[in-house]
Formats: C-alpha cells, structure tokens, sequence
C-alpha cells in the first residue's frame, strides 16, 4: 500500500517544497490550503509529475469541524490514513505589543497553535486505530529560541508548538507514533523576499555559514525526521538556521566579520 502525508498549507512557499519532497520519496500527499486555488492546482500538479497522487483541500486549520471533514475526505479518496503528518499551515502578524489588535492575535493563536492541536489530534486517533506507526512533524521557528520584537503573537504560537510537540510525544509514543518539530531560522521565499529585498543578503551576513536558508534546506529537515533514519528520534525540536540562532551577542563583532 502506497505511504500516505499530509500537509497542511501546501499551497505555496515552505509547504509546497515539503509536500513536493517528499512525493519525490514515495508518498502520495493530500494537502489543505486556504490559498487561491490556482496556487493549490500549481503543487498538486508538482505532485503528481512526480508520479504520485495528491489531493487539495480548502480546509482552514483552526476549526475542528473543517478539519474533521478534511481527514474524513481523505481517508475515503485515498482508501487509507495518512501515516505523515506535517503541520506546516502557519501565518503571522507585524505589530508592537502594546498596539497588537485582539482580533489578530486569536487569527494567529486559533491557526498556528489550535491548527497544529486539531490537526494532531485527528490524525492521531486515525494512527492509534488502525494500528499504524506514524510520523508527526511540527513547524517551529528560530523564535522557538530567541524572542523577536513586533511577533509577539507568532512567536507564542510557535513556543506552543515546541512544547506541544513534547507532550505529543510523550503520549503517542507507546503507541509507536513520533513526534518531533522543525524549526526554520532565516529562509527566502516569496513571502520573506517581498518582506525584505535584501533578505537573502542582509541573513547571510550574520549567518555563520554565510547563506540564507532555503526552502529545500526545511523541506530535506522534514524528510529526514520522517524516514527510517529517525525512527529513535522524538519529542526534539531540529534548527534549521545556519546557525544563526547559536551565535552569541558578544560586546564586539567578532562573529560576523569572520570569514
């Protein structure tokens, strides 16, 4: 029986890089988006030149009853449950603390924290039911280590999801099903690239093995954590940063006029 991933928020930049991969490593991928659906078309066809089948859903991650109908739509197109699941569907808001609106920090909140809750939860009960030794990989952040300024609302979305991540493991692992979570530093795609012009360049700068990340570098992260040479591999959180996050705020500038 082919292996089945899901992949939440496929639709484009990391997402599409991770559902494509790992097509490209045997699995059929059925994938939720809130995207256009052009966008959606784009990765599901990426998917399938690969020689594998992919499903995309319109499904927004943070309500239970989209998500329930999301796995149920799943499971009787593909006539199995998925034994991967990646939660990669997260967004994010720029703003001071003090000035943050209620109403975005519950956006935040309801889609990178309860979406990777909902999501888990679901494909979990499907694993323990059919008796399947499954894979669950969250998306982290580099905020996941440091605190950064105007994300208060992401960055407690994302300190969630690590500490989310311990405790499914915990719980899932007698039942055979790892859990463990990546956490991208810098990585240049079209989001960050329309952010920023200067990003690749200004990252690289400050990063100790002078690039920005890509979004290959997560999505090979992704495919290591679910292959057969992670199998004792749990409850971690894996950077993907360059090393960037692990250089330490000395008074001179030593570390960045290296190299």
């Amino acid at each position: 029986m082919a292996k089945l991933a899901v992949v939440t928020g496929a639709s484009r930049g990391i997402g599409r890089e991770i559902a494509v991969t790992l097509a490209k490593d045997g699995w059929d991928v059925a994938f939720s988006h809130v995207a256009p659906d052009a966008e959606a078309d784009e990765t599901a066809g990426l998917i399938r030149a690969t020689g594998r089948r992919a499903l995309a859903i319109r499904c927004d991650v943070g309500l239970k009853a989209e998500v329930g109908k999301f796995y149920e739509v799943v499971t009787q197109h593909f006539g199995t449950v998925p034994g991967l699941l990646v939660n990669n569907a997260g967004i994010q808001t720029w703003s001071p603390l003090l000035e943050l609106k209620e109403e975005d920090w519950d956006r935040v909140i309801r889609t990178n924290l309860k979406g990777c809750f909902l999501n888990t939860q679901r494909a979990a009960q499907l694993m323990v039911e059919r008796g399947l030794r499954g894979v669950i990989i969250n998306l982290g952040s580099a905020c996941n280590w440091m605190a950064f300024p105007r994300l208060v609302d992401y960055t407690a979305s994302k300190g969630g999801i690590e500490q989310f991540t311990k405790v499914a493991a915990l719980e899932l692992g007698p039942h055979g099903i790892r859990v463990n979570c990546v956490a991208p530093g810098a990585i240049e795609h079209e989001r960050t690239k329309q952010e920023a012009p200067q990003y690749a360049q200004n990252w690289a700068r400050i990063t100790p093995l002078r690039r920005v990340g890509t979004t290959d570098d997560v999505a090979r992260a992704v495919r290591f954590l679910a292959g057969p040479d992670a199998a004792f591999v749990t409850g971690q959180t894996l950077f993907v940063d360059g090393g960037a996050f692990s250089v330490p705020n000395w008074p001179q500038e030593y570390n960045r006029d290296q190299g």
